[in-house]
């Protein structure tokens, strides 16, 4: 028996679902329903056990587990965000995805992985950025009056050319 490929639609599957449990509550058979949408006769006997339960166990569950941060408390976190790094009791204005993990694990209690940080970052609207690689203090008059006067005195001048060699292993 062939069977359809119905990966990562989750609308035509939870129609089938929803069509075979309908078809359940008709009194068809299990094997007959598998037959009909192409399904194994262990998905519509788990159909069959979830419909005795709740009648409307055919609607798609969300995966994973729900958050632990409420979404006043995802507002409240994209605030401390906003204030900095060093308001938040961190020695520079960096954010790094683990300064973040502690300071919701400070706050709000959980501890999350730097992967379920970046998912939360984004969420609530913020991006990766990389940050300049030039100190705070950079001073770009003097850097630039150094550049002009300084360096070029001390820049190598291009050696003169050196004689040709007589070496039957060197080419001139």
């Amino acid at each position: 028996m062939a069977t359809k490929q119905y990966k990562r639609d989750l609308k035509a599957m939870e129609a089938r679902r929803r069509r075979g449990m309908g078809l359940l509550k008709r009194g068809v058979g299990q094997a007959d329903i598998a037959r009909e949408l192409e399904v194994s006769r262990q998905t519509v006997s788990s159909w069959a056990k979830r419909l005795e339960v709740d009648p409307q166990a055919w609607r798609r569950r969300p995966l994973g587990k729900p958050g632990a941060l409420t979404v006043a408390d995802k507002g409240k976190l994209a605030k401390l965000l906003v204030k900095g790094a060093v308001v938040n009791g961190f020695p520079t204005e960096v954010w790094t995805l683990a300064r973040v993990g502690k300071l919701i694990a400070r706050e709000f209690g959980p501890s999350y992985s730097n992967v379920h940080v970046m998912r939360l970052l984004r969420e609530l609207g913020f991006s990766c950025q990389k940050p300049e690689k030039r100190a705070i203090q950079r001073n770009e008059e003097a850097i630039a009056e150094w550049k002009a006067k300084r360096w070029p005195a001390l820049k190598k001048k291009p050696a003169a050319k050196a004689a040709p060699s007589s070496s039957s292993t060197n080419r001139g």
